[in-house]
């Protein structure tokens, strides 16, 4: 055949260690059909400021693979929610083999056409805080490329026509695909007239919606005649694909026909026709894959040379299990993003009766679908059972009902075929069913009722149960619980929600307790972190005593925001929000920052610009200045490292020009008493420093309660020993007789020039010199 080669890639996107699938980084692609082989091309490399990451240590990374839905993944181990359903996907990690890019190459052979996903995350981190640009930080990148060959112009085969063939010697095997419509319940492949040097060395394969693999339905035409591959409950509105594949080493050309035959199960004495009416045509897609393919309409389709020129008669195989019931579909209600009602027409109590299966369609839409999670529900009426043991089972299956003529068959899996089971009887009235990203397309609900006897369970006689259907999509499992929150995550164009959980619970429904955090722990933790801001109550009281009043008011916002903030920040449930977070957020970083603005620009003792009562001070001009100048850096970003270090290396230059200018004007160092600097200054300092040490470097999610608490005692307790003593005003005299010539006044405040804690000590005097 010929082969056609399709590239896809995406952006590379920085990977993150794994807490949640929140953290995960989820690409989407979409492989055509009649592809045979998609190879994954994935690139990891490093980066650190820009640049290449070589000395970034090396980190695995885990690639998660899943066809028509995200894979729910489980890396921690942690317990899923009661009455889960978790499905399978594969999973591949890739380790460093270069300094600092790596390759791995991912082959699947005939893939599912449709939607693909990909999930990669790094392994989980100790939990270290650190502060945003304290220093580069190593990012690990991924980036997925595809690549898939597909096969074009493959044959198509007709129901109930013969397709002639010659395998020559240099041909190995030979495609065809048929199109199943709905209420098909068997596909039959036969090869006929089958010539060969030895015999009939053909191995006949059928795979639905991609070319079959060595592990696909198979049978050996040598060991069978006449050689028929019978396919029961085959997915509805779907290809299925034949290979006809001859035995290695075999010499010379075989020769072969191939037909196809599909029953319909509205009708099990009949066969299909083998053509199609104009108004079975709209289950036929309109593009068949070959040149000349079938005009669907009211007319046949075009002979070609080699297909014989009359239909072969179908022989009629009818069994129990090939009849079908009428599907009852479901009304779809959409309320908000993955949160669909399906509604039940004359519902949501559903007859049950006895002698046949009641069944139902939900329709997941492609891809819009796919990111949530649907809930089934049933529960049964007791009192409709009159006193029966009753039993009423249902088998939720995809793209095909499971309406097996075995009325006493009480499993939803067949050979090729899976699915889930529910039941619901007396005793356990209620069953629930939850299956996180469900795949799309149609799934099929199948409820029969059963009696239990001593010999099992066998069909009832005369009891139609009564059950109370429930079927709907929501985002997350039970909205994530009380501990946890669901997030609606996009990647590109594609939505998905997950859940975040909080105070060490874990899980995909935040319902794994195992390192939770007890009610005692979070009770403590926040008082913590609360009650720590009562240490700013000595700084008020110091900042009133000395005349700082504006200081004091600056520190009191501090304590009161940070109290409140930290109560609104807790993780579990002892939590107490006055206003909106991220209200309480802004206020608690402006007001610290600002004490540190406040009492940096207080230690530089500013002098007035203008010396008139009128005219403001220069710390009242830059603590106004600083208060706007910090609220916009904060809007921009809160977790900035120069939000913190910027304002505070500015005030403290501001300090030490003021206190270098005093001390070269004094020739003596400012302040100049060693009680000040041995006694305040320096532990004030240490203090600060301290802090700062174990806010950057000391932090983690584990000992936060602590570390955070500890920072919030050592700030307020520097502000304590920094801020400069009382300053008084020198007392006003009288003018004092002015001298001729020319000559200059000075006047200073003793106790200022001295830096004393407590200017009552001494009398306070005025210096005039000229």
């Amino acid at each position: 055949g010929l082969f056609v080669t399709d590239y896809f890639t995406r952006t590379p996107r920085k990977l993150s260690p794994f807490r949640s699938f929140a953290s995960i980084e989820l690409f989407h692609f979409h492989i055509p059909e009649d592809t045979v082989i998609a190879v994954w091309n994935l690139i990891t490399f490093k980066e650190q400021g820009g640049t290449f990451g070589d000395q970034c240590p090396d980190r695995s990374i885990t690639v998660y693979f899943r066809s028509g839905a995200p894979s729910v993944i489980n890396p921690l181990h942690t317990h899923f929610p009661r009455d889960t359903a978790v499905p399978g996907s594969f999973a591949l990690t890739l380790t460093w083999t270069l300094p600092n890019r790596t390759t791995g190459v991912f082959n699947v052979t005939s893939p599912l056409p449709g939607d693909w996903f990909l999930a990669a995350h790094l392994p989980k981190d100790e939990g270290k805080i650190s502060v945003k640009g304290l220093y580069e930080e190593c990012q690990y990148l991924f980036q997925p490329q595809l690549i898939v060959q597909r096969l074009v112009n493959i044959p198509v085969l007709y129901p109930g026509h013969v397709t002639e063939q010659s395998m020559a010697p240099h041909n190995r095997s030979c495609l065809y695909k048929v199109f199943v419509p709905s209420y098909t319940s068997q596909v039959l492949v036969e090869v006929l007239r089958c010539r060969g040097a030895e015999g009939c060395p053909l191995w006949l394969r059928v795979r639905a919606k991609a070319p079959p693999l060595h592990n696909s339905t198979t049978l050996d035409c040598r060991e069978h005649t006449p050689c028929q591959l019978a396919q029961d409950l085959p997915f509805w509105q779907h290809w299925y694909y034949v290979l006809v594949e001859k035995h290695p080493g075999v010499p010379g050309t075989v020769s072969f026909q191939v037909t196809v035959q599909l029953t319909d199960c509205s009708r099990p004495s009949l066969a299909r026709p083998p053509f199609l009416p104009s108004s079975a045509s709209m289950n036929m897609p309109h593009s068949f894959g070959s040149a000349g393919g079938l005009v669907l309409g009211d007319s046949p389709p075009p002979t070609s040379p080699n297909d014989t020129k009359h239909p072969v008669p179908i022989p009629v195989n009818s069994h129990a299990g090939e009849r079908c019931w009428p599907v009852r579909p479901t009304l779809r209600n959409e309320l908000d993003t993955f949160s669909v009602h399906f509604y039940i027409f004359f519902g949501p109590n559903v007859s049950v009766p006895p002698d046949r299966p009641a069944v139902f369609v939900i329709n997941l839409l492609p891809v819009l679908d796919s990111g949530g999670v649907l809930n089934l529900e049933l529960r049964l009426n007791v009192s409709s059972l009159c006193g029966e043991n009753v039993t009423v089972f249902g088998c939720l299956n995809h793209e095909v009902p499971l309406t097996s003529g075995d009325n006493t068959s009480v499993t939803c899996e067949t050979e090729s075929l899976a699915g889930f089971l529910l039941s619901v009887n007396a005793t356990a009235s209620l069953s629930r069913l939850r299956i996180p990203y469900p795949q799309t397309g149609s799934w099929y609900l199948s409820l029969r009722s059963l009696c239990a006897t001593e010999h099992g369970f066998e069909p009832c006689t005369n009891v139609t149960a009564e059950v109370y259907l429930r079927a709907y999509l929501s985002p997350c499992i039970n909205d994530c619980g009380i501990y946890g929150q669901c997030k609606l995550l996009r990647t590109n164009n594609y939505l998905y929600a997950a859940c975040e959980c909080k105070a060490g619970w874990n899980g995909w429904g935040c319902t794994d307790n195992a390192e939770a955090f007890s009610y005692g722990f979070q009770l403590l933790s926040t008082l913590l972190l609360c009650l720590s801001n009562v240490m700013f109550v000595p700084p008020v009281a110091i900042a009133v005593r000395s005349h700082y009043l504006l200081e004091a008011a600056v520190y009191i916002f501090t304590m009161f925001f940070s109290t409140f903030y930290h109560a609104c920040d807790q993780p579990g449930i002892v939590v107490f929000c006055i206003m909106e977070y991220d209200v309480l957020q802004f206020c608690d970083f402006l007001g610290s920052l600002m004490s540190v603005w406040v009492t940096v620009i207080a230690m530089a003792r500013l002098q007035p610009i203008v010396k008139q009562a009128r005219c403001p001070t220069a710390p009242q001009v830059l603590y106004l200045l600083g208060a706007m100048l910090l609220s916009m850096a904060l809007q921009m970003d809160r977790h900035g490292l120069w939000n913190l270090l910027g304002p505070s290396l500015f005030a403290l230059g501001i300090m030490a020009v003021a206190w270098t200018a005093r001390t070269i004007r004094r020739r003596h160092c400012y302040p100049p008493t060693w009680k000040r600097w041995a006694f305040y200054l320096c532990p004030g300092a240490l203090i600060a420093a301290a802090a700062v040490l174990l806010y950057a470097f000391v932090e983690t999610e584990e000992n936060y309660f602590y570390i955070h608490s500890i920072w919030h005692l050592l700030i307020a307790g520097s502000v304590g020993f920094l801020l400069p003593p009382r300053a008084k005003p020198s007392r006003r005299l009288g003018p004092l007789p002015r001298r001729k010539g020319c000559g200059y006044q000075l006047c200073v405040n003793e106790q200022e020039e001295l830096g004393l804690v407590d200017p009552a000590v001494a009398s306070i005097n005025s210096i005039c010199t000229s």
